[in-house]
């Protein structure tokens, strides 16, 4: 445990950050997995329409700088190639 008032204050902030970086983190992920399971079930109609969602979703994550850009654009990326081959 930190002794020090701005280093006990760092770690409250830290333990607030990460819960709120992991709610942001989940539900992109279960954003993500959903998609992914309609892809895989043929269902390009609906996957084409959860699509946009997803990568407002994804940018506002790395906006937020929970994930890196580069990485929400490999994500987007990925997405769209997925939705094309439908």
């Amino acid at each position: 445990m930190p002794i020090i008032k701005s280093a006990k204050k760092r770690m409250r902030q830290s333990l607030i950050r990460k819960k709120h970086n992991r709610r942001i983190k989940n539900r992109v992920k279960n954003s993500i997995k959903n998609f992914l399971k309609l892809v895989n079930q043929k269902k390009g109609e609906e996957a084409k329409k959860m699509l946009p969602q997803i990568i407002k979703l994804i940018d506002i994550t790395s906006s937020k700088g929970v994930w890196h850009k580069n990485k929400a654009a490999r994500e987007k990326s990925k997405l769209m190639k997925k939705t094309a081959r439908l």
